[in-house]
């Protein structure tokens, strides 16, 4: 009972020396608070884990990672997260970000200019290069995980199962390693991977496809069938879907989001550059268009084989997120 009084924090109240200003966001596993340190009388974001979490020592494990990669990573494009201090209870203090989500823009404006959306990319490219050099893959990139700040600088943000090259593997029985958000989830972690860099590649060419033309790459009625449409088919070609996207950058999407991960940009500082010299982006003359990387040709019975080897690692996923929900 003790526990669940101490989580029912609300505006006005007092956390060590944070005054709770206001709820920001909930999920299943923690709540988002933006408080004032009382000591410096600087804004910040408290996010403080539910009961339940904290008796979970997978998902404890996880809000500690979270932690130390946001101290670790030193970058403008990174969330810090504080340390050096006592606390009465667990929760993290992460910078407060002046700015909006994505998603809120793509939510009101439905698609971006090419040159906006581009110049995103690139700025997110950069912060991720600046991850995958400190051997951290996030592994949910999407658009409710970028802030957009003042004059398109941006911040990622939520580590909540990031994954750090030199930390101990966490598991857990009836789960799996394909973590992730149904539209931007790579193909290799819908098999049951546990991803890399180039993961995180695919989910940032899913972003800027979105960005480009006003919807994710793949649709479906059900988060299962989303994940089933990247096994087995590719995204609608761009440039039907907007045509002021340039050649080249359609290019650069179906390099991004390749089928096979060797096929992809082995890192976001490669796709960047490719975004700032799309002059020198090299397109296939004889089919007009962009070559299609990854792409493959599957009969029909194979076709059938794919489909159904897809449905196992797809049920211990859905079965993942229902679990998270509850």
């Amino acid at each position: 009972m003790l526990t669940e009084v101490m989580t029912k924090l609300a505006a006005g109240d007092t956390l060590d020396h944070y005054r709770v200003d206001a709820e920001i966001a909930r999920s299943g596993m923690s709540t988002l608070f933006r408080a004032t340190d009382l000591r410096t009388g600087r804004p910040v974001a408290l996010k403080v884990p539910h009961p339940e979490m904290e008796a979970d020592p997978i998902l404890i494990e996880r809000f500690r990672r979270e932690e130390a990669i946001g101290q670790e990573i030193d970058h403008p494009g990174v969330v810090k997260t504080f340390d050096g201090e006592e606390r009465s209870r667990r929760y993290m203090v992460i910078e407060w970000v002046d700015g909006r989500l994505l998603r809120a823009i793509l939510n009101e404006q439905r698609k971006l200019a090419v040159d906006r959306a581009v110049a995103l990319t690139i700025a997110i490219c950069d912060a991720l290069d600046n991850l995958h050099k400190h051997g951290v893959v996030h592994r949910d990139l999407k658009p409710e995980n970028i802030m957009v700040c003042e004059g398109d600088r941006i911040k990622i943000i939520d580590f909540g199962i990031a994954l750090k090259e030199d930390a101990r593997r966490i598991t857990q029985v009836g789960l799996t390693p394909a973590l992730g958000t149904p539209d931007y989830i790579s193909p290799e972690q819908v098999m049951g991977k546990h991803g890399d860099q180039r993961s995180d590649v695919y989910a940032l060419g899913a972003m800027l496809y979105e960005m480009l033309t006003g919807q994710p790459p793949f649709t479906g009625p059900s988060p299962l069938a989303v994940m089933n449409e990247r096994l087995l088919t590719d995204p609608a070609p761009a440039r039907e879907l907007n045509p002021e996207i340039p050649a080249a950058v359609e290019e650069i999407l179906f390099r991004a989001m390749a089928r096979d991960p060797r096929h992809r940009y082995a890192t976001a500082s490669d796709m960047a550059w490719e975004l700032e010299h799309q002059e020198l982006v090299g397109l296939d003359s004889g089919q007009h268009g962009p070559v299609r990387l990854g792409r493959l040709q599957i009969s029909g019975r194979k076709l059938a084989l794919y489909a159904g080897l897809a449905l196992v690692p797809l049920a211990l996923f859905v079965v993942m997120l229902l679990m998270a929900r509850h």
